[in-house]
């Protein structure tokens, strides 16, 4: 009984490395190379607006840290709620001392 046991548990263990294969690094590192072609490619654009350049660096950069944290530090699996917490709570953070900053130094 304890072989039929272990042997559904090394079953599970192998669907879950093959679910987790390098095919899902791959398409984390091609989107990674295409945002960054992209970025590169409005910068060398000279003809592109610069608040427009502005606009599509930020976006490719917040659209890279989604990417990098779902393919590479493994976000979106489970039992990663505490990280994911930590990680907003660090952002809400930085964005008040922003806004702060800001408005200390305008008004």
């Amino acid at each position: 009984m304890s072989s039929n046991h272990n042997h559904s548990a090394s079953d599970e263990s192998s669907k879950r490395h093959r679910i987790e294969g390098p095919q899902k690094h791959i398409v984390g590192f091609v989107l990674s190379l295409a945002l960054t072609i992209i970025a590169f490619a409005a910068v060398s654009a000279g003809e592109i607006n610069q608040t427009f350049t502005y606009i599509i660096l930020v976006g490719m950069a917040v659209i890279q840290v989604f990417i990098q944290m779902a393919f590479w530090m493994h976000m979106k699996d489970r039992g990663h709620l505490f990280p994911i917490i930590g990680i907003l709570a660090g952002v809400f953070v930085v964005f008040t001392m922003v806004i702060m900053a800001l408005y200390w130094v305008w008004w």
